[in-house]
């Protein structure tokens, strides 16, 4: 399963480590995602969902 939210589609991106001496590397932000249960046209299964998607329940858990 790809690192994506089930919900909204937010994954990763990509910028840049910017040091003291403006020296920059590239580096990763990944979203904040949890395997949860959720029902889904009466079926129980089991996706990942960004803790935002949780928090503003827009998935009904199981």
């Amino acid at each position: 399963m790809a690192n994506k939210c089930y919900v909204c589609n937010k994954g990763p991106i990509t910028g840049n480590n910017v040091s003291h001496s403006h020296k920059r590397t590239k580096r990763t932000w990944k979203p904040n995602l949890q395997s949860v249960k959720i029902r889904e046209n009466g079926k129980v299964k089991r996706v990942k969902v960004c803790t935002r998607c949780l928090r503003s329940n827009k998935v009904e858990r199981a």
